[in-house]
Parts: C-alpha cells; sequence; structure tokens
C-alpha cells in the first residue's frame, strides 16, 4: 500500500472490526486458497496513491478463479482468459471510444493514470463467490469511499450495478462527478450497461474538472 494512504486509513488499521478481519483471513489461508494473493490485496492502493486519484471505479467481489483476481476491480493478470464482466467491458469500449479489443485484461495502466480500482470486498475463497462477504471489508471500503469523497478536488465517481449504487450516500454529488449504469456482468449488460458510453462520458468529465483523460486503450501483452 502506498505511504499516502497507510497514512489516510491508519485509523482504520487498529479498530476492533479490522483485527477480526485479519485474524479471519489468517485462518482461511491456513485451510483453503483465498484470492488474491495476500501479497495483491491491497494493489488498487500501491499503484494509485491517494493523491492521484481522478476516478473511483468500484467493483464488488473479486474473481475467484485460479490466477484470475490481483487486486484491482474486473482486472485479471496477463495470459488469463477474460471473464463475462470484462469482454462486455471491452465490448462497450469499443464502441463508445474505438477501443482495439487486446490479448489480456489486465488494466494495470488505467490504475496507474488516476483510476482506484476498488472492490467493496477485497479477498475470497477459491471457486465461492461472496464468501468473504460481511466479515469487514465492507466497513474498510466505505471508509475508503469516504475518504476520497474528502478529496478537496473533485472526483469521478463510476458506479455499475445495484449494489455499487448503494454507495452513492457515501458521495457529495454537489463536488464530485457520477457516473452510473447497469453492471457488465453477463446478467445485467443489455439491459442498460451496453449502449452507456461511460468511458467517453469519464473522459468527458475529467476534462470538466480540469484532469488529465485516460487513454483507455490497453496494449497487447507479446505472446
Amino acid at each position: 500500500m502506498d505511504f499516502s494512504w497507510k497514512t489516510e486509513l491508519a485509523s482504520e488499521f487498529d479498530k476492533p472490526y479490522f483485527q477480526q478481519l485479519q485474524d479471519f483471513l489468517k485462518k482461511e489461508r491456513q485451510t483453503e486458497t483465498v484470492f488474491p494473493p495476500e501479497e495483491d490485496v491491497f494493489s488498487a492502493f500501491e499503484l494509485t496513491p491517494y493523491s492521484e486519484v481522478n476516478v473511483l471505479l468500484l467493483g464488488q467481489d473479486p474473481y475467484h478463479d485460479n490466477n484470475q483476481a490481483h487486486g484491482l476491480c474486473f482486472s485479471v493478470r496477463p495470459g488469463i482468459k477474460l471473464p463475462a464482466s470484462l469482454i462486455n467491458i471491452f465490448k462497450e469500449l469499443k464502441d463508445d471510444v474505438g477501443f482495439d479489443i487486446p490479448n489480456n485484461g489486465c488494466l494495470i495502466p488505467w490504475a496507474k493514470q488516476g483510476i482506484l480500482m476498488l472492490n467493496t470486498v477485497l479477498t475470497v475463497r477459491a471457486h465461492t463467490a461472496n464468501s468473504h462477504k460481511k466479515k469487514g471489508w465492507e466497513i474498510f471500503t466505505d471508509y475508503v469511499i469516504q475518504k476520497v469523497n474528502e478529496k478537496p478536488e473533485p472526483v469521478v465517481f463510476v458506479l455499475w450495478g445495484k449494489d455499487a449504487q448503494k454507495k452513492l450516500n457515501l458521495i457529495d454529488t454537489t463536488r464530485h462527478k457520477v457516473i452510473q449504469s447497469a453492471h457488465p456482468s453477463p446478467f445485467s449488460a443489455r439491459n442498460g450497461f451496453f449502449g452507456s458510453k461511460p468511458f467517453s462520458a469519464i473522459n468527458d468529465a475529467l476534462r470538466d474538472i480540469g484532469k488529465p483523460e485516460i487513454d483507455w486503450q490497453i496494449s497487447n501483452i507479446e505472446t
């Protein structure tokens, strides 16, 4: 985790809920496979320092199949088959901004451009969706959202799906830009994600607040 985030979040680490969460994860890792690997749990906070957060993209549960999750919402490691939600994200990108669909789904370049790619829950048991839900992560990530909301300059919050949109009450919409639509999962993408053009909307919002636009293009990785 970048030092700036350690400073902003320091008060949470000693709270009982966070200690209980760490105890749960320690026991869980002793008997189960947990994703992402321990060293990647806070990758979003390492790649996007607090001062550089211009966009907060909110996901939900980490991917729970082998070698997928690496600490950034919607992103997978290079060489891993694209999950359905990410395929839909890339389809919308192509329709929205002329994106060339790459041979990988590693979204680290987005994180390095100021997008905090935050899941509401940061860990999951292998092959068991939502298995670490309501263990304490939501309290922590709500606090993260609140800290981003406290930034003096405007931020673009991107809320896809009903679960993400429940966090709207944590955001001062009079200061910040909020972009909402259906979730890109196969269950909802055709009910309001496809055609919503969120990526051009994010860049329009960034331009309005005097922040650099995102270069959405992900480069192919040589195999």
